[in-house]
């Protein structure tokens, strides 16, 4: 064989794989940071990005840590993403968001389920949020307030409630901090119940009784929502009255909840992830805030308080629980 022929033929088996791999199409990685994560609605997430196109192990990788209710652990996570190279990160829960925020000042952050990102110190406004982080946000004014005047509706004479929260949950001590500035407006005393691990459940309940508290206001974040049956059951074992903000908590016995759809903020964080991948800059998009609330009342609990929901409150619940 010549020697020119010899080269030419090199050159084109080098150039082969080359070309090969050019041709094949870039898996994004997509990083999800959680403080405590809901499988269900992971998969909700997983199905909008289906239905924007994506198929997951050839379009798109998902990286899930999940810190399981325990927040120190969240600086580590997020650390795994960034070695991973992940192209976007999903914080979900304030202390997600404030991590991954701290960890990387170039890789684009959806947030979601996060209390006022203002005051939280994540964004420098919500039209205009400036740097890496953008998404969803729960104003806490809209939130836990709402749900303490509608069980002041149903219950009138109420005058002292507690307020259980994760105390090491910055975004639900802002929650807690308007609910109890609402519930000032309306002849409502709280008294704080801030818990660290599995341990301070009981101790906070007997402080409720011991301040004679005649409802529950519960920040339910995913540490709190861990311990949802201990935490109605302790309920119930004190005659109080619970109101939180997500629908999983009334279904499963509290009062009422009235709060955010979470299945169409986990649908509009995926629609997010695309703006992002498809190149959009993560300063041009505006901080979001849910449109869509849902009240549930359970009436089985009205029941077994010996409460009658009025039908004030009931022509407005999106859904009963008989």
């Amino acid at each position: 064989m010549r020697r020119r022929e010899f080269v030419a033929l090199f050159a084109s088996a080098v150039a082969w794989p080359i070309a090969v791999r050019a041709q094949q199409k870039q898996v994004r990685r997509i990083g999800i940071l959680s403080q405590d994560l809901q499988p269900g609605l992971l998969e909700t997430f997983r199905g909008q990005l289906h239905k924007l196109g994506y198929v997951e192990g050839n379009d798109v990788s998902i990286e899930l840590r999940n810190a399981a209710g325990h927040n120190e652990r969240l600086p580590g996570l997020v650390e795994e993403l960034l070695r991973l190279k992940v192209d976007v990160i999903v914080a979900i829960n304030t202390p997600a968001a404030q991590a991954a925020k701290k960890a990387t000042k170039t890789i684009p952050i959806v947030i979601m389920r996060v209390a006022d990102p203002v005051r939280s110190g994540l964004v420098a406004s919500l039209a205009r949020p400036g740097g890496n982080v953008t998404g969803l946000s729960f104003m806490p004014d809209a939130l836990g307030p709402k749900g303490v005047e509608l069980l002041h509706e149903i219950i009138p004479k109420t005058t002292r409630m507690a307020a259980l929260y994760q105390g090491n949950n910055t975004g639900a001590v802002l929650i807690v901090d308007d609910v109890e500035r609402k519930g000032a407006q309306i002849g409502l005393k709280f008294v704080r119940l801030p818990v660290h691990d599995e341990n301070d459940f009981a101790n906070a309940f007997e402080t409720a009784s011991r301040a004679r508290s005649e409802a529950l206001f519960v920040m339910d974040d995913g540490a709190i929502t861990e311990r949802r049956a201990q935490i109605l059951e302790l309920a119930a074992k004190h005659g109080l009255p619970v109101v939180s903000i997500y629908r999983d908590f009334a279904v499963a016995g509290a009062l009422i909840a009235y709060g955010p759809n979470l299945n169409v903020v986990y649908r509009r964080a995926a629609d997010y992830v695309h703006k992002l991948l498809k190149g959009e800059p993560a300063h041009s998009l505006p901080i979001e805030q849910p449109v869509d609330f849902d009240l549930v009342i359970n009436m089985k609990t009205a029941k077994q308080l010996g409460l009658t929901i009025p039908q004030s409150v009931l022509i407005r619940a999106n859904e009963i629980i008989e």
